[in-house]
Order: structure tokens, then C-alpha cells, then sequence
């Protein structure tokens, strides 16, 4: 995307902003394409035009990590994304570094299908999911995790729903 463009969005974003507390983040990804200056020079022109954090995508190295902490005086977001062409930093090197939030935006959606995917090839291989359940969430995590008894007690105030013929 140009410059120019990015900057018109940014502005329209800070124009459009009614709840101070909203954070306007931009992103650059003209590392890949032009480099780490013109990423760097992206970023602050996107600052003075409002934007409050900086996302600079496909830094190569930990240097540049830090090098655009350095020449960025906004909260930075990193992004940590598998098979990316940035290292894969911890969340405690990137906060050494200076970088506000770290994302892995992906992650959680790639382990579930990798599991998803192994639990197919097993039900393939085996016709039953038997060898499998071990590695499965069980029910009384689930409905902990959703918290479905809060959710039931809520539902049975509005609905009193009776099977014709059946007690209970």
C-alpha cells in the first residue's frame, strides 16, 4: 500500500475516534518490500498523522527488533506468527526489547487443526477415536471453561421447558 494511502486511513481513523480510550494501531510491511529504514520512516510519519501504536510486520532479526524500538517512540506490537519471516521471539525477549503487546495470531487456530487433523488420520486409520480421547478436552472441562453452569441456571429462569408425559 503506498504511503500516502496508509497515512489518508490513519487520519480517517483518528478523525473517526469517538472513545478516547481507543487505540489506533498501524501497521507497516514495508520491511519486506523496501526495508528497514523505509518501515521505520512509514511508522513515524503514521505516528504524527495520530496513530498510537505501530505493528512493523516481517522484521528479519532481533536487531531490528530493536532498532525499530529505538527510532519508534509509540507502544509497538509484535507479531510473533509461525512459518513468518520474523525469529521467533519470547514474550520476555520482545518486552526486553521494548515491545508493548505480542500477538500470536495464529497459533492457537494451527494447533487445533494439527490436533484435529491427527485425530482424523487416527479415526482413518482405526475406524474409532479410542486411542484418542486421552488427548481430548473432557466435558467437565469444557462446561468449566464455558462455565455452562452459570449459563444453565441463566437459561432455566427464562425457559421452563417440559417433555409432554416425562417427569423431571
Amino acid at each position: 500500500m503506498p504511503a500516502a494511502a496508509m497515512l489518508q486511513r490513519v487520519r480517517a481513523a483518528v478523525q473517526a475516534r469517538t472513545d478516547p480510550d481507543f487505540v489506533i494501531c498501524a501497521r507497516t510491511d514495508a520491511r519486506a518490500i523496501e526495508g528497514l529504514d523505509a518501515a521505520i520512516d512509514r511508522a513515524k510519519a503514521y505516528v504524527d498523522a495520530g496513530a498510537d501504536m505501530v505493528f512493523p510486520e516481517a522484521l528479519r532479526t532481533e536487531a531490528e527488533f530493536a532498532a525499530f524500538r529505538a527510532a519508534v517512540d509509540v507502544p509497538l506490537l509484535a507479531n510473533m506468527t509461525e512459518f513468518g519471516a520474523s525469529p521467533s521471539l519470547t514474550a520476555r525477549q520482545l518486552e526486553d526489547l521494548g515491545y508493548n503487546l505480542v500477538i500470536w495470531p495464529v497459533s492457537s487456530l494451527r494447533a487445533a487443526m494439527g490436533a484435529v487433523e491427527d485425530l482424523f488420520d487416527t479415526l482413518e486409520a482405526e475406524g474409532t477415536q479410542a486411542s484418542h480421547v486421552d488427548r481430548m478436552q473432557t466435558r467437565a472441562r469444557l462446561y468449566e471453561l464455558v462455565d455452562y453452569a452459570s449459563y444453565s441456571a441463566f437459561d432455566q429462569q427464562l425457559f421452563d421447558f417440559k417433555i409432554p408425559g416425562r417427569d423431571a
